[in-house]
């Protein structure tokens, strides 16, 4: 008998453990996406009301003076910067690729929390347009998965990117896979070109699945882009492009926060069991009822720093 007890006790345990696994997998496929809707709503909404707006650098003048004979003459020359600086988090413009039905919001970074919002333009890389390679990433599996079809474009599939300064139409030039610290699929290029990463294959962080694209100047009637500026309004460069974070990956600390939520959310259930122990009939249910929602906020909160801790763009 004690070995059909220790049996029926690791079954459960067994049984429990499968549950919450299902129940994380199902928040990431599925928990996950609504809060991405709700983030692109709102980006959406800062665009409409052009709330989300651009600081332009401050102007430079540049002075020569030219000496001949009994007197000088000096120029004085004015430029005005265009570059703009971004903030963490806002809004960069919108990103569709027609073949594989993605219509996004970008926002400015690839952290785990610009990622949760949706596509996200590496700080460091030129803006849409401009002369260079402008890079962004975006989720394969979670938060509603906007790469999640990625795999499927082919040569000559379009990329529309619409910014504050127009609409720029890329053309798939080819995609591979790499490994995540291959950062030099973000170098600069001397042409305007567009690079997509995110996590491969799907459900996994094992690899990055690259896709290249140039801009399509006959479209945009730009033939000679502008230079490729940084979006804190400098000219940016490999220096630049060198801390570009391409491995996107989570945040460690956050499995000891998922660790203690964990162990939140099994005490709460363990207090339950014993509190209704001798407890029969309805009272017995009513305990388990009053103590579910702050099991499932704990179970919540401990899936939500899960995610933190696997890779932004998984």
């Amino acid at each position: 008998m004690p070995w059909a007890r220790l049996l029926g006790r690791v079954g459960r345990v067994l049984i429990t453990a499968g549950v919450l696994t299902l129940l994380f997998v199902a928040y990431q496929l599925w928990g996950t996406g609504l809060y991405e809707a709700r983030s692109q709503s709102e980006l959406r909404d800062q665009l409409d009301n052009a709330t989300t707006t651009s600081t332009p650098a401050a102007p430079t003048t540049t002075s020569t003076t030219t000496r001949s004979g009994s007197g000088s003459t000096t120029t004085t020359t004015t430029t005005t910067t265009t570059a703009v600086a971004l903030v963490d988090g806002q809004a960069v413009g919108t990103i569709a690729i027609p073949a594989i039905g993605v219509d996004k919001v970008v926002v400015e970074g690839t952290t785990v929390s610009d990622l949760r919002q949706g596509p996200g333009h590496y700080a460091g890389t030129p803006l849409p347009g401009q002369l260079g390679n402008v890079g962004i990433a975006g989720h394969r599996t979670t938060y509603g998965a906007p790469f999640g079809d990625l795999d499927q474009l082919e040569t000559g599939d379009e990329i529309i990117l619409t910014t504050a300064d127009g609409e720029f139409r890329y053309l798939v030039e080819r995609s591979f896979v790499v490994r995540p610290d291959q950062v030099e699929v973000l170098d600069p290029t001397p042409t305007a070109t567009l690079t997509l990463t995110t996590c491969h294959p799907k459900y996994s962080a094992s690899q990055r699945l690259i896709v290249t694209a140039s801009l399509d100047t006959s479209a945009s009637g730009d033939p000679e882009p502008p230079p490729a500026t940084d979006t804190s309004g400098s000219p940016a460069g490999p220096s630049t492009l060198a801390e570009a974070d391409p491995s996107l990956e989570g945040e460690s600390t956050a499995l000891l926060a998922a660790t203690f939520w964990a162990l939140v959310a099994g005490l709460v259930w363990m207090g339950t069991w014993l509190m209704t122990r001798g407890i029969r009939g309805w009272r017995h249910w009513a305990v388990y009822a009053g103590a579910l929602p702050v099991f499932a906020l704990a179970l919540v909160v401990c899936f939500e720093q899960l995610n933190s801790f696997l890779p932004t763009n998984l």
